[in-house]
């Protein structure tokens, strides 16, 4: 108890400050590579310019949450509290909200909230768009002049839709990426694809969905190349201006989304008492402004970043 009211006092001291990674990979499974035919799909990968039709600017948002001063070096969340605090952030929010965070290494659960609810991912759907071109496609075969490698990082990084559009054409539509994320282990009823690039609101998935595709990914002979793809949290892609100078800083890196009235996070934490966190956060409400809705899901990963047993 008196470890509990210690959490509880350092919770209640806050203050203000705008919300990275460096991963901790492990050893892959073997899986044959599959090499991309780019002359049989030349026309589709001429449509795409290079340079544009990026949701960088629209999905890099910086916002103020709360934190810790810096003396509070001990600040932490007993793991007993993170379900209401994360609870009381969802219900100032309202709205439709989705969340599934697991231990990478034995799936168990640190929180759940209509994980397997539909919802609109905005661009979230990139996951599974690159997931499934790197698992079809060889990742330094060419499109155009432009490797497979370099598509997915621009398409993750820079949340580029026409490299995003492109890929899911190019390997052979949506039927196509079911079928290689099946083959993974993946669900393929726990998510519907109307495009690649999360742009159309007829796309739907489920947190599970997103939490399976970055398990599988991590064990996949392509994570490296899937891992260095997704924005760092303080540091690159559309992460740049989010968590910075915070304890999640260092830590997190994820896939954002961003439509009108839906905001999305999925990813991975790196975690000093749980190893590898996995985790998809989305948020529908269409009543709600969207800097509303990314400080709640910063704050949400601000607490996941700290939750520790409550023995420590």
């Amino acid at each position: 108890m008196k470890k509990i009211n210690s959490c509880l006092n350092s919770w209640a001291i806050l203050t203000i400050a705008s919300l990275t990674w460096s991963p901790l990979l492990r050893p892959a499974r073997a899986e044959p590579a599959v090499t991309a035919q780019p002359q049989s799909n030349s026309a589709i990968a001429n449509e795409v310019n290079l340079s544009t039709n990026s949701d960088f600017l629209n999905e890099t948002e910086s916002v103020d949450i709360y934190v810790p001063p810096p003396e509070q070096s001990n600040y932490r969340v007993c793991e007993v509290l993170l379900r209401p605090t994360i609870n009381s952030i969802i219900e100032k929010n309202t709205g439709k909200w989705g969340i599934l965070v697991e231990k990478l290494e034995d799936r168990t659960i640190i929180y759940n909230y209509n994980a397997d609810k539909y919802l609109i991912p905005a661009s979230n759907i990139k996951i599974i768009t690159t997931a499934a071109a790197l698992q079809r496609l060889d990742p330094e075969a060419p499109i155009r002049s432009t490797s497979i490698r370099n598509w997915v990082t621009i398409t993750n990084q820079r949340s580029n839709n026409a490299y995003a559009d492109t890929l899911l054409r190019y390997i052979g539509g949506p039927t196509a990426a079911k079928t290689a994320l099946a083959q993974m282990g993946v669900n393929p009823g726990w998510f519907r694809l109307a495009d690649g690039s999360g742009m159309s609101r007829n796309n739907v998935a489920t947190p599970r969905a997103f939490v399976e595709i970055l398990r599988a990914m991590y064990y996949s002979p392509k994570r490296e190349v899937f891992h260095a793809s997704l924005p760092i949290a303080g540091m690159s892609g559309t992460l740049k201006d989010r968590m910075r100078a915070t304890p999640a800083q260092g830590t997190v890196y994820a896939k954002t989304g961003t439509l009108t009235g839906v905001r999305a996070l999925s990813g991975y934490i790196h975690h000093p008492h749980y190893g590898i966190l996995v985790f998809s956060i989305i948020a529908n409400n269409p009543k709600q402004s969207g800097k509303a809705l990314v400080r709640a899901i910063d704050q949400i990963v601000l607490q996941l970043s700290q939750v520790t047993p409550c023995e420590l």
